[in-house]
């Protein structure tokens, strides 16, 4: 996403860096987005909550980064002088499968046990690949991101498995666990 980062110290003499920011991620991320449908999945399933997990394809690249890290590359960019343009990435790529991999091992699963492929996800104008280049963060903010690809899906998959823990202690004591799809309507 793009976001618009302003320093209003300098009101009406807007100090603006326009921050490209990839995919930034983090147990608050949204349940629609892959990443966290994979980790809440994952909890659930290792919890006997849930028996399989569908997916639209596992071959998508992307740049996924911690949301924390971008946060302090956002800071740092209020801090320049100079408003300027800043991608923010890891420079890494990983695939969907790689992710779903990780995700299951932190658990101690074997991923292929779990996963559907369901035409219904894909997406006609999906982009296969996305890395970005972080460069002139690294050279003018001296950011570099500190958590790694393997961090944060550990991250997510210990906060989904501590959902999955407390909506199974509900199950368990009689209560019904109200689903995305009941409360939308």
């Amino acid at each position: 996403g793009y976001w618009i980062v302003v320093n209003y110290r300098e009101a009406y003499g807007i100090h603006a860096s326009n921050g490209i920011l990839f995919n930034h991620e983090s147990p608050l991320r949204g349940e629609t987005f892959v990443t966290r449908k994979i980790t809440r999945a994952v909890g659930r399933i290792k919890l006997g909550l849930q028996s399989e997990l569908y997916l639209g394809t596992l071959d998508a690249r992307r740049d996924w980064g911690y949301a924390g890290d971008y946060v302090d590359a956002m800071w740092r960019m209020l801090q320049q002088p100079e408003p300027r343009d800043y991608v923010i990435a890891t420079g890494e790529s990983h695939s969907v499968k790689e992710f779903v991999i990780e995700a299951f091992a932190c658990v101690g699963l074997e991923w292929e046990k779990y996963i559907r492929l369901d035409p219904r996800y894909l997406r006609p104008t999906e982009v296969n690949h996305l890395r970005g280049d972080a460069s002139r963060a690294k050279t003018e903010l001296g950011w570099t991101p500190r958590t790694s690809f393997r961090e944060l899906v550990r991250m997510m998959v210990d906060h989904d498995l501590e959902l999955a823990r407390q909506e199974r202690t509900l199950r368990d004591a009689g209560h019904r666990v109200a689903e995305k799809a009941d409360l939308d309507g």
